[in-house]
């Protein structure tokens, strides 16, 4: 058996996998975040190695754990976790959706400059990125910028505490904008503009690779044996793993409170305007990402907390004629990052007139937040990435009528998966594949992943819903000089 770990943002989620992927067990365990200042977003490490204990024994409980062989993770991206001389945690991490950083982007981007930062990293910065924390901490806190021995991500401060090696995987590095991706080693002139040495950073090991084994202390503990531990991935691509996108031109749509669109290719690709995020993939390949910031949250703002109720089924009920809709909707509700890369950016109704309805409004954010995933799709497209089907989950992927919206937007066939357990069921089976039980991960995900439901687009409602989509595409660029003023 095989267990993956996800390092997420308000709890780590632990699977026990059999190597043919039956799931024999699920645990998941909270921990607290913290909010010093308006904007900023913190964590203890030490509360996902106590968190993540208290999961595995749970895990084992009533199993064999003699059995176990492999472990590897998947987790949140971009947290900067900085130890000193002696391994011990300087600061509490600076999570992935910390926003301190802005002085820094703009520095990055404008004075160091978009086209050396693609050049040198593949990608440009924002906000979340690694690099503008390392800035921020050497201008406001010096005297820890001046401690740190060892940067690390949040899953390889786990895989540190569980082995003793400092490590990680291209994946996750990619994120950081230190990271050379296309070359898959350290950027040394990123190191330079940020001011630390490669001796500070951990070592680069591809996500299905051994790294070492469970510290015997831990392994007494857990009742484990000899465990091989993997580097893992960061969560995208291990959830991307979890659900068998791997291959060129395989994607992937989550629909969870943001939107990602995940699409793997075998070669390193970028972008003209740096839109989508150009990153290293778990299977030894690469993808592009598009990320948007609400995306079935849009579903639950609306109907939760502008409408009133709970009863999802009840207003999806209303809607009756896709692609017919006269009103639409801009789903930035939080700002944008792919493929607007705009923190002004807010939502917006459009089209109503005096017979406008309730179901229509609902209707437009279900296919707003749909047309702005085909934005990133379209991007992808442009370089050339065959794109025919995409496999859908998240929480929004489990409405019936998302479902349909999706296919006939995209006009791609969708796929429906047996399992969902996200970035933890790809963390186990990059566990399976370092301990060999299959050859590569494409093998790996081809055997233990399987389609339910294939839905297929109409032709009709796909013509109704592009002619609906140009018009889409021209709302943003309307009004994007008034969202600064907004404020």
């Amino acid at each position: 058996m095989y267990i993956g770990i996800d390092v997420g943002t308000s709890s780590v989620k632990l699977i026990l996998m059999h190597g043919d992927g039956r799931i024999e067990a699920t645990v998941s365990k909270d921990y607290p975040v913290s909010y010093p200042q308006t904007g900023w977003s913190e964590q203890q490490p030490e509360d996902w190695y106590n968190q993540t204990m208290a999961g595995l024994q749970a895990l084992l409980r009533n199993v064999d754990a003699t059995q176990v062989k492999g472990l590897s993770f998947g987790g949140q991206m971009h947290g900067l976790v900085i130890l000193d001389a002696q391994d011990a945690v300087i600061r509490p991490a600076i999570l992935w959706n910390d926003g301190r950083t802005s002085a820094e982007v703009a520095y990055l981007n404008d004075t160091i400059g978009r086209d050396k930062l693609s050049a040198l990293t593949g990608n440009i910065a924002f906000a979340g990125f690694t690099a503008p924390k390392l800035l921020w901490l050497k201008a406001h806190e010096p005297e820890n910028f001046a401690r740190i021995h060892k940067i690390m991500l949040p899953k390889d401060y786990l895989a540190y505490r569980l082995t003793g090696v400092h490590c990680t995987d291209p994946s996750d590095a990619s994120g950081m904008l230190l990271f050379d991706v296309k070359r898959r080693c350290w950027s040394q002139e990123m190191l330079a503009i940020c001011g630390v040495e490669e001796r500070m950073m951990p070592t680069v090991y591809e996500s299905y690779e051994k790294v070492g084994t469970l510290k015997p202390d831990i392994a007494n503990a857990l009742g484990l044996a000899d465990v091989t531990v993997a580097a893992g991935a960061g969560d995208n691509a291990a959830a991307a793993v979890g659900t068998g996108t791997v291959g060129d031109g395989q994607c992937n749509i989550s629909l969870g409170t943001s939107g990602t669109v995940f699409i793997a290719s075998d070669r390193f690709k970028v972008d003209d305007h740096n839109a989508l995020h150009a990153f290293a993939h778990a299977d030894g390949h690469y993808h592009l990402m598009g990320c948007m910031l609400s995306a079935a949250s849009c579903g639950k703002w609306w109907i939760e907390d502008i409408l009133g109720t709970n009863d999802y089924d009840a207003e999806q009920a209303a809607i009756t004629a896709l692609g017919d809709n006269n009103v639409y909707f801009l789903p930035y509700l939080m700002g944008e990052r792919s493929p607007h890369n705009d923190a002004d950016a807010r939502g917006m109704f459009i089209g109503m007139s005096a017979n406008t309805t309730r179901a229509q409004m609902t209707q437009a954010v279900f296919e707003g937040v749909t047309f702005a995933l085909r934005d990133s799709l379209e991007v992808a497209k442009s370089l050339g990435i065959p794109i025919t089907k995409t496999r859908l989950c998240g929480g929004g992927a489990k409405s019936r009528l998302w479902r349909l919206i999706i296919t006939n937007v995209l006009g791609l066939e969708v796929e429906l998966l047996q399992a969902e357990e996200g970035p933890a069921l790809g963390a186990a089976i990059l566990a399976c594949v370092a301990c060999g039980e299959y050859e590569s991960v494409s093998q790996a995900a081809d055997r233990i992943v399987s389609v339910t439901e294939t839905l297929t687009p109409d032709a009709t409602l796909v013509a109704k819903y592009s002619a609906r989509y140009q018009t889409f595409q021209r709302l943003y660029p309307a009004v994007k000089a008034e969202f600064a003023n907004l404020h």
